[in-house]
């Protein structure tokens, strides 16, 4: 947990009903399984330790350390982890932040706008402000409109037989079903479920199943599932494939993710 966490507030305050136009609430959590819901302001989900799976009715999005998610207002998702995590939240009006996409999307956060989103989170969710600290604000909102996209979206299809397909996939993701068995238990043939794969998602099948598996990894690397163990729980059956998988993907390997995940907690 971060080691200068001003306050646990997220379990006190009703963000649709503060007063503040911007402000940030930070918590550790257990495990947890949320439900769908949605906000009135646009949302920034900061995981600081441990990761954290966001959905939406349209992609699938998991956090690790030093990554978080910028939802619309009205957007509805709901957070899931299988081990406890540190989440700190921005809750900001939408009219301050008019040049963000309207779209859900990730990002990369830096140390610097890390420290400015604990220091604001011992602010409170009400306005009137000291100047001191609507001037910290200020700057937070500078640097959140400048982190970097970090693209670890997983798009989920429409249409009702592709779906079939995906939730086998995410519900086993250890086996190695082709795609041409994944689309004749789904009423398809191999080439439409390409061809749907490509339309709905954005992504070809092998590309889609790749970012699956790393994603499910993370979670289970949080967990303190080794890196060995994780690969074949996986669907990889050699632990090198999967961790250059996982570099492709996240930029670093299995052991640099856990090795931060170990440093956020020491932190605490």
């Amino acid at each position: 947990m971060p080691k200068n966490a001003a306050r646990r507030t997220e379990r006190l305050v009703d963000p649709d009903r503060a007063g503040a136009p911007v402000f940030v609430l930070s918590d550790r959590h257990a495990k947890i399984a949320g439900p769908w819901h949605s906000h009135r302001r646009r949302q920034l989900l900061h995981v600081s330790a441990g990761v954290l799976t966001v959905e939406t009715r349209a992609a699938r999005y998991v956090i690790p350390p030093q990554r978080a998610v910028w939802i619309p207002p009205g957007v509805e998702h709901r957070i899931l982890s299988a081990a406890p995590f540190w989440l700190t939240t921005c809750y900001v009006d939408a009219a301050l932040m008019p040049t963000l996409p309207g779209e859900t999307f990730a990002v990369s956060v830096d140390r610097l706008c890390d420290a400015l989103l604990i220091a604001a989170s011992g602010f409170g969710a009400d306005a009137p402000r000291s100047g001191k600290e609507e001037r910290l604000v200020a700057v937070l909102l500078d640097c959140l409109a400048a982190l970097p996209v970090f693209d670890v979206v997983l798009p989920l299809p429409e249409s009702a037989r592709l779906r079939r397909v995906t939730d086998r996939l995410m519900a086993r993701p250890e086996r190695s079903d082709t795609l041409a068995e994944l689309a004749a238990g789904a009423a398809l043939t191999e080439r439409t479920a390409a061809r749907l794969f490509k339309a709905e998602t954005g992504m070809a099948f092998g590309a889609w199943r790749l970012t699956l598996r790393v994603q499910l990894a993370t979670g289970l690397l949080a967990g303190g599932m080794s890196v060995t163990q994780t690969a074949f729980a996986v669907g990889y059956r050699d632990v090198s494939s999967f961790i250059e998988a996982f570099r492709s993907v996240f930029g670093h390997t299995p052991s640099q993710m856990m090795k931060r995940q170990e440093g956020a907690r020491e932190a605490g």
